[in-house]
């Protein structure tokens, strides 16, 4: 279950992903922290292993970079490559900084006569294009978000959307050091998670016999905490399904959240 929901979110953040695997997909920024205004590099991809450009480039088309002011900050020199997506942040301001992919769409599976046909996008493009008496027609919501936070100064809070998956900082995500824990809180709609799958993986996994992946289950506030083992950057993903559809046809909704912290040593 979890690889066929982390499957369904990575063909919703890159259409060019073959059906029959799953991918991490992951924004990985050049610092996370900063003590004055300056630039950054992130990398942006679809890969095999945690931080590791390997598979394909993220196409970040639906990307939002929010200053702290609320104001959206634009990319400099994109450029999408073969096996990853690169952009520089220009940061002036003091205060936290979120990056976002969001995407919403719809996956449709269904028959004309002997022949089986699929549509991935959003709810409009399903309007229009997927028949309204489509024979053995299945289908499924799906909400993503990729995000990571960069902090100039002095950190500030971070605002819940009240959409989807989303995680709700009780401890900054730009304060994080080895050997200490922090505590997070995840939503949906707004409204407390319980229950939900929390996976957490160090980068440079690609250089070790085992993944050491770390695994956490929210608490029925939503809430969950981990102690950092060591410095460095993590990949945490977590995935849910339900059946609050809002496209008609839909029987299943699966939310989907993933997010790159830097640990820095204690």
């Amino acid at each position: 279950m979890k690889r066929t929901l982390k499957l369904a979110a990575a063909l919703a953040f890159c259409l060019q992903l073959p059906a029959a695997h799953a991918h991490n997909f992951w924004l990985l920024p050049s610092s996370t922290v900063l003590s004055k205004a300056s630039y950054i590099t992130v990398d942006a991809a679809v890969a095999n292993d945690i931080f590791h450009f390997n598979h394909v480039p993220l196409r970040v088309d639906n990307l939002v970079v929010s200053a702290p002011d609320g104001s959206t900050v634009p990319t400099e020199n994109l450029q999408q490559g073969k096996l990853r997506t690169v952009f520089d942040l220009n940061l002036t301001q003091t205060g936290t900084y979120r990056l976002a992919v969001v995407n919403d769409g719809v996956m449709a599976m269904w028959k004309e006569g002997d022949q089986p046909k699929r549509f991935r996008g959003n709810a409009e493009g399903f309007a229009k294009e997927v028949p309204a008496n489509a024979t053995e027609l299945r289908v499924t919501e799906s909400v993503s978000r990729l995000e990571t936070f960069v902090t100039v100064g002095k950190p500030t809070a971070i605002q819940p959307t009240g959409k989807g998956l989303e995680l709700v900082p009780v401890t900054h995500p730009n304060d994080l050091f080895a050997g200490e824990s922090a505590t997070f809180r995840f939503q949906v709609d707004g409204k407390p998670a319980a229950g939900i799958e929390v996976v957490l993986v160090r980068g440079g996994s690609r250089y070790r016999n085992q993944l050491e992946e770390i695994k956490l289950t929210t608490d029925a506030e939503g809430k969950f905490s981990v102690k950092w083992p060591q410095a460095g950057m993590y990949w945490l993903d977590a995935d849910v399904t339900d059946d609050k559809t809002t496209v008609k046809q839909a029987k299943e909704r699966r939310l989907s959240y993933v997010a790159t912290f830097e640990v820095l040593p204690e």
